[in-house]
């Protein structure tokens, strides 16, 4: 297929530059993959679609305060940079700027006191850099008081102190990641409560979001594209209960399209019993796992998400989860209906 495939014209001003005033008071585009009907909600009002036995499926990855903002030791000049992947122990893999002056034994220094420097060991993949950080006390402090939020490139302003909170989950635990999992930025804790006495599981999963968020799609030919490797992690419980819902034929909803990967990744065939069924494993791993149409889906039933980007990966997958020309139909009506797009934007439910 080809990229052009998957563009679409969206007015710059719809663009989400921050977060709605409430998390769950942003729009709600639900679209019915049975009839095609679409109908302009709340997100509020998802507890409408949503039945007893359901099981909600989300990524629970925090964000890490991945950019770091320095000078360079020796003459002063800025130097930025963006922490995308623990190797191992303080050594981290770094996309840093401006890429061209930041070289293997170059020093930039972020915080004196205390302190917080790093050291460019070596050239990594992708223009990325291998960086070593040296800092006074436990290194995860020092990011978090130096650090800040790595919003998308598409937000226009620099982080503040509101992208701290409204950049996350409620419900993140498990720090690794340098995006966020968008679809879930709408739920409140108080709608997860709801959503529970309802009778709907909430699971969780972990899969920490890497630099294969910020690379474009580049191969006019999609089916050239390498997807970057992120690490998931799924619980015993979480794989029980997903696996007891598909043997029970109750829906499996996935928030976002992390959650989407992590569940599609870790499924396999399980022949037992009377008749076979796609089921999970639990467990750690890592994925490339690359969703574009043609792609038959093994576990999710539903999925909620945000607005993405034209020819990104993303959009390839929900278009993979409906049908092309319907998203992009249904893009076409958001655009009209003017919704906010993005990370900090709408939300759709394609049931």
């Amino acid at each position: 297929m080809n990229i052009n495939d998957f563009d679409y014209n969206l007015p710059e001003g719809l663009i989400a530059q921050k977060p709605c005033e409430r998390r769950d008071g942003s729009r709600l585009m639900v679209v019915h993959r049975d009839t095609g009907r679409i109908e302009h909600r709340h997100f509020f009002d998802i507890t409408e679609y949503l039945r007893p036995g359901d099981c909600l499926v989300m990524n629970d990855s925090k964000v890490l305060p991945a950019r770091l903002l320095g000078r360079k030791k020796t003459t002063g000049a800025k130097a930025e940079f963006l922490l995308t992947k623990r190797i191992r122990g303080d050594i981290w893999e770094t996309m840093v700027k401006p890429g061209k002056r930041l070289k293997p034994g170059d020093e930039v220094v972020f915080s004196e006191k205390p302190l917080l420097e790093a050291r460019i060991l070596d050239f990594g993949e992708g223009g990325t850099r291998t960086v070593e950080f040296t800092c006074q006390g436990m290194f995860m402090e020092r990011l978090e008081e130096t650090g800040a939020m790595p919003l998308p490139p598409y937000i226009e302003r620099p982080s503040g102190p509101e992208d701290r909170e409204r950049y996350q989950t409620v419900y993140c635990r498990e720090e690794g990641s340098v995006a966020a999992p968008t679809a879930g930025l709408h739920f409140t804790e108080e709608l997860l409560e709801k959503i529970k006495k309802m009778g709907v599981e909430t699971l969780w999963v972990t899969l920490h979001v890497g630099i294969g968020t910020f690379r474009p799609v580049k191969c006019e030919n999609i089916e050239e594209h390498r997807m970057h490797f992120e690490e998931y992690n799924i619980s015993r419980e979480t794989a029980e209960a997903v696996n007891r819902a598909k043997r029970e034929g109750r829906r499996v909803i996935s928030v976002g399209t992390t959650s989407t990967r992590t569940l599609e990744s870790a499924a396999f065939y399980h022949s037992g019993g009377d008749k076979g069924a796609w089921q999970i494993r639990e467990g750690g791993d890592s994925t490339e796992i690359f969703i574009y149409p043609g792609y038959d889906f093994k576990i999710v039933d539903s999925l909620i998400t945000n607005f993405h980007l034209p020819k990104s990966t993303l959009l390839m997958l929900i278009s993979a989860f409906y049908d092309r020309e319907q998203i992009l139909r249904a893009y076409e009506e958001a655009v009209r209906e003017e919704y906010r797009f993005f990370s900090y934007g709408d939300a759709m439910f394609i049931i």
